[in-house]
């Protein structure tokens, strides 16, 4: 996968921020872009983040859990600001331990998905047999999931891209699970850091891709004090490649993300606009087939 973006685009894209105008209306009929509200997490209260997400032209997002409130505050904000919710963080302890508790909750906001977004240290395999001992859990959890009419997904970091004699840990878990039980949510910035091409892995999964995490790898000594990430499209990853890779069989959701933004409405509004001209780009590549 080529590596590096044009600058050109970096340019047009900086320029159309600059300027204030937007580079196009749509990124495609078919795709939809939300936002993970992790992103906002130190921007004040609830309101103030859905608001933000809200003005910044998003009307879907990937909720945090529960967002530390009640399943009917949840609702009034969202119908407030004409959100709908695409998916849900769920921690893999509360799937073990409260499952009930987190089936009843995700019913009652209407959400059907529910993503494992990180593992704690402690549950990270150190082998194969263990990354497909993890796999075999989440297809029983998965499994258990869809008798209530919800579907889980996972969310990769650098972590699980470790290879043992040629597999990752992300396709040693993934090959052990039926997908009706388990979707994924491929952060491509992250799969990068791990080593290994997002592009390959997205072909790879094509039929259980969900949604794409979205946002862009500085490279170090730049944005060092935001994890060395950046808004889509000003990095160091090939998103014209990313998203025509993603459009051609699995069309998932698109969610923005930003581990540690310093100007978090900034960050959201790029990589939301770079976005939709990589898809429309694409939605017009795919008309001309």
């Amino acid at each position: 996968m080529r590596l590096i973006k044009k600058l050109a685009l970096a340019t047009v894209v900086a320029g159309s921020l600059l300027n204030g105008s937007p580079l196009m209306a749509s990124p495609g009929a078919d795709s939809k872009i939300a936002l993970q509200m992790y992103t906002l997490r130190n921007v004040g209260t609830l309101d103030q983040q859905f608001l933000m997400a809200r003005n910044a032209g998003f009307t879907a997002v990937e909720l945090v859990g529960d967002q530390g409130v009640s399943s009917a505050e949840l609702n009034r904000l969202l119908a407030q600001y004409n959100l709908s919710v695409t998916s849900a963080h769920v921690q893999l302890d509360a799937l073990r331990s409260q499952m009930a508790q987190t089936i009843a909750f995700n019913q009652a906001i209407g959400n059907k998905v529910l993503v494992v977004p990180y593992l704690q240290p402690a549950d990270r395999p150190t082998d194969a047999a263990g990354w497909k001992r993890l796999g075999k859990e989440l297809n029983a959890l998965g499994s258990t999931l869809r008798k209530s009419g919800l579907q889980l997904a996972y969310h990769n970091h650098d972590f699980e891209m470790k290879t043992f004699r040629g597999k990752t840990g992300f396709e040693l878990l993934v090959d052990a699970t039926r997908a009706e039980n388990l979707a994924l949510e491929i952060d491509a910035a992250w799969v990068f850091r791990g080593g290994q091409d997002p592009v390959r892995l997205i072909q790879r999964y094509a039929d259980r891709l969900f949604a794409l995490h979205a946002k862009d790898n500085s490279g170090i000594g730049l944005r060092d004090d935001e994890m060395n990430f950046a808004p889509v499209g000003e990095g160091l990853l090939a998103w014209d490649e990313i998203v025509s890779a993603a459009q051609q069989r699995a069309r998932p959701v698109y969610v923005v993300e930003h581990d540690l933004p310093k100007d978090a409405d900034a960050i959201i509004r790029a990589s939301k606009l770079s976005l939709e001209r990589e898809l429309a780009q694409a939605w017009r590549g795919r008309k001309l087939d």
